[in-house]
């Protein structure tokens, strides 16, 4: 094993027991690594019905004739690695992770380098344990149209399914990448640390849409580190409760006018416990960014809404928390944070926790709409925002993502 990558993980043994200030604390030995890790060639109808139904479900392109590339992890086996002739031409890369450090010797200075290796426990056991995950470059002044689709999925029970992601956008490029991720048993652990890099004056846009079990833990590790004029979007959406998730990515504007839009969309109901977060520090002169999460609480769930701004330079930043109870026995909580050592920062918040307006509600079912489909019209117009800044090709996919978790608030 080469040098570098004894001392990271000399790091992670050291941090295997450093437990993150926030969220459930999740025993490893309730769930199964030794899963044998494959790589294949195979198609995505090929690979098992309910896998391939549920991928349908979260909109993947299961037929590929609307996109311009695909990774697909099952468990800790990768199935599926594929990118168009003509981005292939162009020098786009879509494999794994572990392919990647053997392929391109240049990758090891992106790896772990946004987020470290030690942040926590669940960063050290990826390290350590974890197998795959992906790997996206697209070169300089590529702009790739057709969206580019990953999906991370569970199929055995009791998996911890630990994977490492890295994507660069390089100076000048364009990159839509959308991820779906998912899994049948309903009990797994799933940790995925995604590390973005946006180059010089390059746009990343970086669509997630989660259906996980209701007894799968889920803990994304996330980081982003944005150039001069680079341009960066996240957009979070989770489909179906899950029994914790716990997040908190941060965005590192280092160059002159960088820009970061992070949006969240929560679904929580029985029993899920969601500490969910964004961090955008801004390093950069004229940058800007907003932070935007909408939560929508039912049966027992517990949801917290964490954002930060944090201005070091001349900057533009906002937060946007709101959590919307449907429940006698849901609770939420909306922590923002300002923080800054500059007057040149501005900075500003809004919170807000509550329940859907009685009037409202009693104004559209005496517009004949009956009181299910009235709250499934507010609850729409509660979670629609953020989708201007989602490219066109997704923006009708993630609407309709929207539509049904509207549909389904109530019960």
């Amino acid at each position: 094993m080469s040098g570098w990558r004894v001392e990271l993980r000399r790091r992670a043994e050291n941090a295997l027991s450093k437990v993150p200030p926030y969220g459930v604390d999740v025993d490893f030995s309730e769930f199964i690594t030794s899963v044998p890790a494959t790589v294949e060639e195979r198609r995505i109808e090929e690979l098992p019905s309910g896998v391939v139904e549920r991928a349908r479900e979260l909109g993947v392109d299961v037929s590929e004739e609307r996109v311009g590339g695909t990774y697909f992890q099952l468990d800790y086996s990768v199935v599926r690695t594929y990118v168009v002739e003509k981005l292939r031409r162009y020098g786009v890369v879509v494999t794994s992770i572990e392919d990647a450090l053997k392929k391109f010797d240049w990758v090891r200075d992106y790896y772990w380098r946004a987020v470290p290796v030690d942040l926590d426990k669940y960063t050290a056991a990826t390290e350590l344990y974890g197998k795959h995950g992906y790997f996206i470059y697209v070169p300089p002044g590529v702009k790739v149209k057709e969206p580019i689709q990953a999906c991370l999925f569970i199929h055995r029970e009791s998996v911890a399914q630990l994977v490492h992601n890295v994507i660069i956008v390089d100076e000048g490029a364009e990159l839509n990448l959308v991820t779906a991720c998912a899994s049948l048993p309903t009990k797994a652990l799933h940790i995925g640390v995604s590390e973005f890099y946006v180059r010089k004056n390059a746009k990343l846009t970086f669509t997630m849409v989660h259906f996980w079990g209701h007894e799968t833990h889920v803990r994304p590790r996330e980081a982003a580190i944005v150039e001069d004029g680079g341009f960066f979007v996240s957009y979070y959406v989770t489909m179906a409760p899950v029994k914790s998730l716990q997040m908190y990515p941060t965005v590192y504007l280092v160059g002159r006018d960088a820009q970061a839009y992070l949006t969240t969309i929560l679904l929580a109901g029985r029993t899920s416990q969601l500490d969910v977060g964004g961090c955008i520090v801004f390093s950069g002169d004229d940058t800007r960014g907003e932070v935007v999460s909408r939560s929508v609480i039912r049966d027992e769930a517990y949801v917290v809404m964490r954002g930060e701004l944090v201005g070091e330079r001349r900057c533009k930043g906002h937060l946007d928390c709101k959590g919307l109870i449907l429940s006698t026995r849901a609770r939420g909580e909306a922590i923002p944070m300002l923080r800054t050592c500059t007057e040149l920062a501005e900075l500003t918040h809004e919170a807000a926790l509550g329940r859907i307006s009685r009037d409202e509600l009693e104004y559209l079912m005496s517009k004949g709409f009956t009181e299910e489909e009235a709250t499934s019209m507010l609850v729409r117009g509660f979670l629609e925002v953020g989708l201007d800044k989602i490219p066109s090709p997704v923006r009708e996919y993630v609407a309709n993502v929207l539509e049904v978790i509207a549909k389904y608030a109530k019960g």
